[in-house]
């Protein structure tokens, strides 16, 4: 088995996926099967500097030079060899955002990231004028907030990418992005822009004499299975700072980790969704027919294949529940009971579920950071409890799991209630979902809609990225909803929750504390 391993990684019957995300970049790379052969990784944070967050173009190089050189040394110990080339590859990153360069490549301002919540003014007024929501994260959004505040570098604009499209055009250079990224920086209809929303833009920004036309400074949309340049001579030594690996990788296009989450849960069909928790969280659901209204809880994208997929996307997920397991951590190690992290977690979760259904009377705010789906503008983390109720710590982390999803459910309530949208399931993935049993369980009672967990889900948006590489090097003109079904997902294993009656019952009330606290929240945020 090794050595047949072996033979595909030197004859390049391999693909691979680097995506980067929040808090870590990570590498898959897997073989003709589908399945992961080898992996790399990178840890990273976000800064908040002059009023917005951001990863400097150090830490974007630095971390996909580390990413890929942990990959070669995973490959190296496991199959004794050095890889030199692969089938096909592709970049993904966390969506939206603002990198706008000039006409010599240099990046005018720094990176503005999704989790920004600095433009408000552009998405309300772009929301009115298109009749489509623009949330604050999109990168039209944060063009037009520029341009409102009158920011010097506008006029020096050649072209604006995403994280995703950056690193891609690095690599390649192709400025161009995959339907499903580029739909989170410009609304799209089909595969490309959407023609009238364009001309409505050229028109608003009409008399301000800019030398570039906004259809120009966006990156081409390509659609999965494409292919989209190839590893150039630069990006190979880029990439690889031992001069092993050669040009002439083919590409497939970047996308965003909503589309590459999709595909690593087989989540592209109608009336399919998926669910990521980590740092933030968000839910796909593929749409079989238009919204009738416009709402700005709900963005309208596009799988990465071209149908409109319906994402609620929150800013606040693991980060204060983290917070919450590592404060118990050092209080295990303040009793001389060292408790390793991953234990602790299933010890805090599994324990949380023999809570009440409803969290006992208590009520927690998870928001680090604004929270536009909540309307709250400015997060602080807050909780209360009513004095009458049971405040024990099960209550406690269950109220803690619940509110990471609380955002989402607010959302989610809009598409079941008032739009009236089916789903038949929701596949979950990322770290909020590693314990078993947990919040897999309060998903399904939040959404009342079965929740599926495959035993991929702990790879990741960089296994779907993978996949898309391998989709468009073999996928032989199938629909990729084909493609996954046949070649990656049949008989794959999984675990289905469904949800529980008193669960969802219990759910609802937990939503009436939340939904009422939130002008505490907002105030809270303020002070």
């Amino acid at each position: 088995m090794k050595e047949n391993i072996t033979e595909k990684i030197e004859t390049g019957k391999t693909f691979l996926g680097i995506e980067f995300g929040s808090t870590r970049i990570k590498a898959i790379l897997i073989d003709d099967t589908f399945a992961p052969i080898a992996s790399g990784g990178y840890t990273w944070e976000n800064k908040l500097e002059n009023g917005y967050w951001t990863y400097s173009l150090e830490d974007i190089h630095n971390g996909l030079k580390s990413c890929y050189s942990d990959l070669k040394s995973d490959i190296k110990k496991k199959y004794g060899v050095t890889v030199t080339t692969f089938g096909a590859m592709g970049i993904s990153g966390m969506m939206h955002g603002y990198m706008p360069f000039n006409e010599n490549g240099e990046l005018l301002v720094p990176f503005r990231t999704w989790r920004n919540t600095t433009t408000e003014q552009a998405a309300n007024e772009l929301s009115e004028l298109f009749s489509f929501n623009i949330p604050q994260r999109w990168s039209i959004a944060h063009l037009y907030q520029a341009i409102l505040n009158n920011e010097e570098h506008i006029n020096d604009i050649s072209y604006i990418t995403t994280l995703a499209v950056y690193v891609h055009y690095l690599l390649t250079g192709e400025k161009a992005a995959g339907v499903g990224e580029a739909s989170g920086m410009f609304p799209t209809e089909g595969i490309g822009y959407n023609n009238s929303m364009i001309e409505k833009f050229r028109a608003l920004i009409a008399g301000k004499g800019y030398k570039w036309d906004i259809e120009g400074i966006l990156p081409i949309v390509k659609k999965a299975g494409e292919q989209c340049g190839v590893l150039t001579e630069e990006g190979a030594k880029f990439l690889d700072a031992d001069g092993d690996l050669k040009a002439g990788v083919p590409f497939c296009p970047a996308e965003g980790d909503a589309g590459t989450g999709m595909v690593a849960t087989d989540s592209v069909l109608p009336e399919t969704g998926n669910i990521s928790g980590g740092t933030s969280v968000f839910s796909m659901l593929v749409l079989d027919k238009p919204l009738k209204g416009v709402y700005k809880e709900i963005d309208v994208v596009s799988t990465p294949d071209g149908s409109d997929v319906a994402m609620i996307h929150c800013n606040n997920c693991c980060s204060e529940l983290d917070a919450w397991v590592k404060l118990f951590g050092e209080f295990a190690s303040l009793t001389g009971n060292e408790i390793d992290k991953s234990e602790l977690y299933s010890l805090l979760y599994k324990n949380a579920m023999k809570g009440d259904v409803s969290g006992g009377g208590i009520t927690a705010y998870n928001f680090l950071s604004g929270e536009p789906v909540a309307g709250v503008e400015k997060g602080k983390p807050m909780y209360f409890r009513s004095p009458d109720g049971e405040f024990n710590l099960a209550n406690f982390f269950r109220v803690e799991l619940m509110t990471a999803l609380s955002a989402l459910k607010m959302g989610n309530d809009i598409l079941f209630e008032k739009e009236k949208v089916k789903a038949k399931r929701f596949a979950a993935h990322g770290g909020l979902f590693k314990v078993e049993g947990a919040a897999d369980a309060l998903t399904a009672n939040a959404m009342n809609v079965p929740i599926t967990v495959m035993t991929t889900a702990g790879e990741g948006g960089a296994w779907g990225m993978a996949l898309l590489a391998g989709f468009m090097k073999v996928g032989n003109g199938k629909e990729l909803s084909v493609f996954l079904e046949e070649k990656v997902f049949k008989g794959a294993e999984k675990r289905v929750v469904e949800p529980d009656e008193k669960g969802v019952e219990g759910f609802k009330e937990y939503m009436k504390r939340f939904i009422g606290g939130l002008e505490a929240e907002k105030t809270a945020g303020m002070v």
